[in-house]
């Protein structure tokens, strides 16, 4: 039991680290096009929003969504106990969870696959992201065989359905956000606005994380545990950055 919780753990703090590099590399550029003050004032509030609010209250309110009986500060209390009658609460909406997480994670490769521009280590590589039109064929078709075989169970579908819906709304907010970049790296626009920009981007990889997450395990502790370290060591990647682009 130990070893799997290690294993998992290793697994979340793995995932939130690579699916945020992006977000550490943008940020880095645009903290670099801004003022000392203005670079630590977003450090911290970054910290605090992204990885206590958003990372930690996201998973609570995924749980209490799916368990509505346990009311929102129901279950932020309960999800962080050990009560036996939660936990087998949360158990009964595991294949929920699951399902939703691992919707979201297939889209979230799939993309990776087909759509982003990477440094290619084998050829085979450039040859997938040459057919890049696939992707859609791929992410509607596996909706599509998800729901067929929960035909009899709608709550599964609408979980599959939830999972799809977050990644596309996520996934055009990181597009948009990556091409505003540009706008603001060597820009005349005010520190305000880049640190909300920054702060908007942070949000959306926060999510990316958090939903994913839900793939691995439903424990909302080690999901906090996991993101919590992996957040961390993004950021300090992203300090990293701005000291050495």
């Amino acid at each position: 039991m130990t070893f799997e919780l290690i294993f998992v753990l290793l697994g979340l703090i793995l995932f939130e680290i690579i699916t945020s590099l992006d977000n550490a590399v943008i940020n880095a550029d645009v903290l670099n096009a801004m003022s000392a003050r203005a670079r630590r004032r977003f450090l911290l509030y970054g910290i605090f929003i992204a990885v206590f609010i958003i990372r930690g209250l996201l998973p609570t309110v995924i749980v209490w969504i799916s368990n509505p009986s346990l009311g929102f500060f129901g279950a932020f209390y309960n999800t962080l106990s050990s009560n036996p009658q939660i936990i087998g609460l949360v158990e009964k909406s595991k294949p929920l969870l699951l399902i939703g997480g691992g919707v979201y994670l297939i889209l979230l490769f799939l993309h990776w696959l087909f759509e982003e521009k990477k440094e290619y280590a084998f050829f085979l590589e450039r040859f997938i992201h040459r057919q890049s039109v696939w992707f859609y064929a791929l992410a509607s078709l596996v909706i599509l065989l998800i729901a067929w075989f929960s035909i009899q169970k709608p709550f599964l579908i609408f979980s599959a359905l939830v999972g799809s819906t977050s990644f596309f709304i996520t996934s055009g907010f990181k597009r948009s956000a990556e091409e505003q970049e540009k706008k603001f790296v060597g820009s005349t626009a005010t520190n305000v606005s880049k640190i909300l920009y920054l702060e908007i981007f942070d949000g959306t990889f926060s999510i990316d994380g958090v939903i994913g997450a839900f793939a691995f395990t439903v424990s909302v502790p080690l999901i906090l545990l996991g993101n919590g370290i992996g957040a961390f060591i993004v950021r300090y990647v992203t300090i990293k950055g701005t000291k050495t682009v």
